[in-house]
């Protein structure tokens, strides 16, 4: 009788259109399968920071590295969380095999050696970036909200210039 059951049913749902749901599986936000460990290129860049800018989109906050030249060399990775006067937030250090010097002393980007970009009031996951760097390596400091999935990749262009690029999810 149930081996009866079990086939009218089968029946009664091709003849109908309908179909059994399949369990439902998840499925990662915004297609965001980035996760949060270090992720690093150990070649060789040439070239120095002309630019860092940040961006918002629907699924995650955006920085970007100008450099003049090839970018090659990065680590990206979570350390620790920094502790402010207001909050607690997850602390991503980006080092970028770039100097923010040019070959005749002059700084490329900032000055001092340091630079600081402010304005993230309306980002849902930037907090705060600052960073610093002369001859070889330059380090950038990215506060987020919390230790979040993220992605890291470099494109080519403008010109001979390429960008390295930061992409960190508003959520996992």
């Amino acid at each position: 009788m149930k081996r009866f059951a079990r086939v009218l049913l089968v029946i009664l749902l091709a003849t109908t259109g309908l179909a059994l749901a399949a369990p439902a599986e998840a499925t990662p936000y915004c297609g965001i399968a980035w996760g949060s460990l270090q992720k690093y290129s150990a070649a060789t860049s040439i070239g120095s920071i002309t630019g860092v800018r940040a961006g918002r989109h629907a699924c995650y906050d955006r920085l970007v590295i100008d450099v003049a030249g090839k970018v090659d060399g990065y680590e990206v990775q979570y350390l620790p969380k920094r502790t402010t006067s207001k909050a607690e937030f997850a602390h991503l250090q980006i080092t970028v095999d770039a100097a923010m010097i040019d070959p005749a002393g002059n700084f490329t980007f900032g000055s001092d050696n340091n630079f600081v970009l402010t304005g993230f009031s309306k980002y849902r996951t930037f907090r705060a970036v600052r960073g610093g760097g002369l001859m070889k390596n330059s380090g950038i400091s990215l506060d987020v909200r919390a230790r979040l999935p993220f992605r890291v990749f470099t494109l080519d262009g403008p010109g001979s210039g390429s960008r390295l690029v930061v992409d960190v999810a508003h959520r996992w």
